[in-house]
């Protein structure tokens, strides 16, 4: 199969470790170098990765380097553009966490630097390969429900405030429940019913302030700058009509992540955020599980990353593409823009519906993991 891709991971948070866990148990990628404006966190990461792994002492330093062929951009938001586009012009590959960049701007010049380099760019989530979507994409493809007409997707919550011991940022401009979870409901709804081409929208703000719940910062004060309730219609190329609802001001509710309905049927999907899960579907009568039949298994934090790396070798598209990335932060904008302005706006970053994860396979070791690659998704 040839040499695996050599993976250089910038950024040490939390996230890291889920990307690590994946990435460790397949033979396509290795691991080689690891940086973080923390030192000391790089040097845990790097440890739980293995021996051989390098701890550089900057991104500039890690993105140089000859043993790495892909940097893995793990950084906070606002630093993923910087960071990629550094790592472009190093002639490195990149896989970056979402969003892509905060601006369309930013996300076009990555783009053009890659197209004129020859590089591949992929972005997540790529939580969109895995057996959820990828058996619902599946069930829509052979017809199981007719012609795709309408969809809901809805992400409602409290907020972060309970949970989360630095709960701001998702209320600071560039967070908020749209740009904070869109990027799983609008990637996975791309992936089953095509591209968006117009988008309707609504937004509020149920609260000037929020509050930290959680000790040591428990009762502390912030500002909420951004909306907190989003609601759209996304009209998809297809002419299927998704009906979307972002909250962070929900305290409880009883609505399914996301349902396609057809012309002979409708389709209970699972939750866009995770990669797991089968998707049930009905034709008038009781829901009926369908057995997972499509996507990578098992799936994790990294799948997007070893699939681009599979397509490097075989000269295929990867499937987390950035192009997907920059049509999904296009459509969250424009519906934010549609939202203020009151009016129906037309989304002018377009992508191809990315092809369907088929018979590729991941290579894993044996003595890690037995069950390697996807389960096949080509029709009976």
């Amino acid at each position: 199969m040839g040499h695996p891709l050599n993976i250089g991971i910038v950024g040490a948070g939390t996230i890291s470790h889920a990307y690590l866990s994946t990435l460790t148990r397949l033979d396509g990628v290795r691991v080689t170098t690891v940086t973080d404006l923390d030192h000391d966190r790089a040097k845990a990461l790097a440890h739980h990765a293995g021996d051989a792994v390098a701890v550089a002492d900057t991104t500039a330093g890690l993105i140089a380097r000859a043993d790495v062929d892909a940097v893995l951009n793990l950084t906070i938001p606002s630093a993923h553009a910087d960071v990629t586009r550094a790592a472009l012009a190093a002639g490195k590959h990149v896989y970056s966490e979402k969003p892509l960049a905060a601006t369309r701007e930013d996300a076009d010049a990555i783009l053009t630097a890659a197209r004129k380099a020859g590089l591949r760019v992929g972005c997540a989530p790529d939580t969109v390969l895995g057996t959820g979507i990828q058996t619902a994409r599946k069930a829509i493809d052979d017809g199981l429900i007719g012609t795709p007409v309408a969809a809901t997707a809805f992400m409602t919550t409290a907020g972060h405030e309970s949970w989360h011991p630095d709960p701001e940022f998702p209320y600071q401009p560039g967070g908020g429940p749209l740009l904070d979870m869109g990027p799983y409901y609008l990637s996975a709804l791309v992936h089953l019913l095509g591209p968006v081409v117009h988008v309707t929208g609504a937004a509020g703000r149920g609260r000037a302030e929020g509050a930290v719940a959680s000790r040591p910062r428990a009762n502390t004060q912030f500002p909420v700058r951004v909306d907190t309730h989003v609601t759209g219609i996304l009209h998809h190329a297809g002419g299927a009509l998704t009906t979307l609802v972002m909250s962070f001001d929900v305290p409880a509710a009883q609505l399914p992540w996301t349902e396609i309905h057809g012309t002979t049927g409708s389709l209970s999907v699972p939750d866009p955020h995770r990669f797991d899960g089968c998707p049930a579907v009905s034709q008038g009568e009781a829901w009926q599980p369908l057995p997972c039949s499509a996507g990578y298994q098992p799936g994790g934090r990294g799948i997007g990353l070893a699939d681009l790396a599979d397509a490097l070798r075989t000269g295929r598209p990867h499937l987390a593409s950035a192009e997907l990335a920059v049509h999904v932060l296009d459509t969250m904008l424009t519906l934010l823009d549609a939202a203020h302005q009151g009016r129906t706006l037309p989304v002018t970053r377009t992508a191809d519906r990315p092809a369907p994860v088929t018979g590729l396979t991941l290579s894993t070791p044996r003595s890690r993991h037995r069950h390697a690659g996807p389960l096949s998704h080509e029709r009976a």
